[in-house]
């Protein structure tokens, strides 16, 4: 492996049901993590669906993926795409990173982030148009 890209673990979680849909969520995950350029899977282990106990009739499953990734900005992506719930760098166990590059990596990120931020804003904003509707059509009913 080149000195510039990441030997990465990542675990993916998912509930739901039937139990045999959480396994082809996961291999569909895969599966589009296989096709991002940058990116090499290099193995991937799904396991045996479960009954999720915090709620009756649904079921939890989880898959490990390592995968070497070209640069950090492609591993940031990978995150805000797929939203794994663990992310380990498995190698290089020291990494140097030129400013510059460091600085690209978390400019890309913040803007990532502002624009969750604004899609959050702009959802809230609607959530509360439509309380006020409602509350206004229960008064109207209420009326009559």
């Amino acid at each position: 492996m080149s000195s510039d890209k990441f030997n990465v673990l990542m675990i993916f979680e998912v509930i739901g049901k039937p139990a045999e849909h959480l396994t082809s969520t996961l291999n569909e995950i895969a599966e589009k993590i296989k096709g991002v350029k940058g990116v090499e899977l290099t193995n991937h282990k799904i396991n045996e669906s479960a009954p999720f106990k915090a709620k009756e009739g649904f079921f939890t499953n989880f898959m490990e993926l390592e995968a070497k990734v070209d640069d950090l900005e492609i591993l940031s992506n990978l995150m805000f795409i797929f939203m794994p719930a663990h992310v380990e760098i498995l190698e290089p166990e020291n990494i140097q990173i030129q400013n510059n590059t460091l600085n690209t990596f978390f400019n890309g990120l913040m803007r990532k982030l502002h624009g969750y931020d604004e899609v959050t804003r702009v959802a809230q904003t609607e959530k509360m148009i439509l309380q006020k509707k409602l509350e206004e059509i229960m008064k109207s009913q209420k009326k009559d």
